[in-house]
């Protein structure tokens, strides 16, 4: 079975965001600010990649692919899909204002911000390789 190759380059780039969420919380964590400020920029730059090769995969094919799973694997699937997209959507302009005020320097706001974001970003980009290893992956199996 052959995978379509925008779609895993999408996962590859939504796990590697979340990799560097966890390595950018790490580093905050040891009070590494430099090391944090690197990693949360590439996870940055890995989400607006997966966005930019999501949004042109989705404009320029016109395929659709449907969840072949059955039963409590289906409930699962959609449950997951249900919650990413609209968490996918909704944290767009927290991870904007974070950086704000990150490179504002108003640590209070950004810890404000982070605090929650963190978790629901990082359940974004797992939940998006969840999806795609449903999609693509499980059905072969």
């Amino acid at each position: 079975m052959s995978l379509p190759i925008l779609p895993t380059v999408n996962a590859s780039l939504n796990g590697l965001a979340g990799i560097f969420l966890v390595l950018g919380f790490w580093a905050i964590k040891r009070k590494e600010q430099n090391l944090h400020k690197i990693l949360m920029g590439c996870a940055f730059l890995s989400s607006v990649l997966f966005l930019s090769t999501y949004v042109y995969y989705h404009a320029t094919t016109h395929i659709l692919t449907r969840y072949q799973g059955h039963g409590i694997k289906r409930g699962l699937y959609f449950f997951i899909l249900g919650t990413h997209t609209p968490l996918a959507v909704f944290i767009v302009p927290f991870i904007i204002m974070s950086i704000r005020y990150a490179l504002k320097g108003d640590f209070t706001k950004h810890t404000r911000i982070t605090r929650w974001l963190y978790p629901t970003w990082l359940y974004v980009s797992i939940t998006g390789v969840l999806i795609y290893v449903m999609l693509y992956i499980l059905p072969a199996a």
